[in-house]
């Protein structure tokens, strides 16, 4: 059994908010969508990809496992695809997203870009998704050191996003979490600006799971906000 909480807040610089978020408790479903694209396309495709994979949940719940999860992600991507390409000013928009899905007392998790979920748990706090970044599949295998890559011109790019290809790579993980485990799916709204010791200075405290969330993106908004912030907070009972 899972508590679950989760907030999104613009941050400091951006007007709108190409984030999005679902807490779907009844079919056990959590996801973080993070949209891109000019006007309002961004948030169309974050809330396209996060809705067609709560009805494809909702639709077979019972019968969902990690390959029909991949297969949810990669109706979304045609369906991203398709709206961009029957309207012009949806044109060129993607989204990142990470999935949490409870079967059987297990998570199941995937994701595509770098939008993270993390485990924290006995005081540790651990990155349990992989970024499709530049910075992460080129950048590190090439060897620059971390202090470069901060700073790098290649730092904001992705490899993989939903909208931009047919070809679609989703990297899946499964967790058994432990009774008080916290786990936190975020945008790098959070990931990208706060550092880990905002997010375990959250994740520690004793605060209800909403409160937490507030503190989170409180954490990325002190630290300029630069970016649309969004979190979901789940915690096993």
């Amino acid at each position: 059994m899972l508590e679950a909480s989760g907030a999104s807040d613009p941050g400091c610089v951006r007007s709108n908010n190409e984030d999005y978020y679902l807490v779907a408790p009844s079919i056990g479903l959590y996801v973080v969508a993070d949209g891109m694209g000019g006007a309002q396309a961004g948030e169309h495709a974050s809330k396209l990809a996060a809705e067609t994979l709560w009805e494809l949940v909702y639709q077979s719940p019972a019968a969902m496992d990690t390959e029909m999860l991949v297969e949810a992600f990669q109706e979304a991507n045609r369906r991203v695809m398709e709206a961009a390409s029957a309207d012009s000013t949806l044109e060129g928009m993607g989204t990142t997203m990470v999935a949490a899905l409870v079967k059987d007392g297990d998570l199941l998790i995937a994701s595509v870009g770098d939008s993270r979920l993390y485990k924290f748990e006995n005081g540790t706090l651990s990155t349990v998704t992989e970024d499709q970044t530049w910075v992460n599949e080129v950048g590190r295998r090439l060897g620059l050191d971390e202090t470069t890559l901060k700073t790098h011109p290649m730092r904001h790019v992705l490899t993989m996003a939903i909208g931009v290809s047919e070809q679609l790579r989703v990297h899946t993980y499964a967790l058994h979490p432990e009774p008080g485990t916290q786990l936190l799916l975020c945008s790098d709204g959070l990931h990208g600006v706060a550092n880990e010791e905002d997010m375990k200075h959250a994740l520690e405290s004793d605060a209800p799971l909403d409160v937490k969330c507030q503190e989170l993106i409180a954490a990325a908004r002190s630290r300029g906000g630069p970016d649309n912030i969004t979190v979901i907070l789940l915690r096993a009972v």
